[in-house]
């Protein structure tokens, strides 16, 4: 007997169906699922898988430390990067910023904290939502570039201050922060990111195997840095125009203006 077009449409929604009912209970499946794309993700991120590991247990030991000092004016989060960890939120006096740095500082396999903590009321759920707004943006604009690798960087907004962190060479540190700058909303970049050379990063992903392979050498002759500090912060524009505001004396370090 010939199937009219309408019965193979019933047949092939009945077998879906049955499809669907026997994969409700295979969870183990979907998760493996998730695991395989993990893995990948795993393969192109320039940190060590130990490293992953260890940010994630940062993140959740230090949030925990947080709860236990917290109060109902205390609304701080806790972001690891290869083992350096940015504090970014709001506390009630200078007391708590302290004690939370101080708390997060002493959890193991911490190599160091920024803190970004202002001392102020917490943000609103508006302000919330354009931070994710923000964050969206920024990450699907470094993602449209060809000449940078995205998943070098780590995108945290708070407030409409953007924080790239990850690890990276110097023309892509400054190729991000250009980027990030050209994002509506963005009201400063903070760089909180380990610059190394463009060898040591081909050295480091020969290592580790991976796919994220470096982005094409500087061209300019500049050099990148192989140091492993926090990049400074990008000062706000001048009220009144004129240059950047210089770096606290001593700090061997200069801030430049976002555009």
């Amino acid at each position: 007997m010939t199937m009219t077009s309408t019965q193979r449409l019933a047949c092939a929604l009945t077998a879906g169906a049955a499809l669907v009912a026997g994969l409700a209970g295979c969870v183990p499946l979907v998760i493996g699922g998730a695991a395989v794309a993990g893995a990948g993700m795993v393969a192109t991120d320039r940190r060590t898988s130990g490293a992953q590991l260890d940010d994630q247990g940062i993140e959740l030991r230090g949030a925990a430390r947080v709860r236990d000092i917290a109060n109902d004016d205390m609304n701080v989060t806790v972001i690891s990067f290869n083992r350096q960890v940015l504090l970014v939120g709001t506390v009630g006096n200078e007391g708590d910023r302290r004690r939370v740095e101080d708390s997060v500082s002493r959890v193991d396999n911490v190599r160091s904290v920024v803190n970004e903590i202002t001392v102020g009321p917490g943000s609103t759920l508006p302000q919330r939502s354009n931070d994710a707004f923000i964050t969206g943006k920024v990450k699907a604009s470094l993602l449209d570039q060809k000449d940078i690798f995205a998943n070098a960087f780590k995108v945290v907004t708070e407030r409409g201050v953007v924080y790239l962190m990850g690890i990276a060479t110097r023309r892509e540190v400054d190729r991000a922060t250009d980027i990030t700058r050209g994002v509506p909303g963005v009201q400063k970049v903070v760089r909180v990111v380990e610059v190394v050379s463009d060898a040591d990063l081909a050295a480091t992903q020969a290592r580790q195997g991976g796919t994220g392979a470096p982005p094409p050498p500087v061209q300019d002759g500049a050099s990148s840095s192989s140091a492993r500090v926090p990049l400074p912060p990008m000062a706000p524009l001048p009220s009144t125009g004129g240059t950047a505001a210089p770096a606290p004396a001593g700090s061997g370090v200069t801030t430049t203006p976002v555009r």
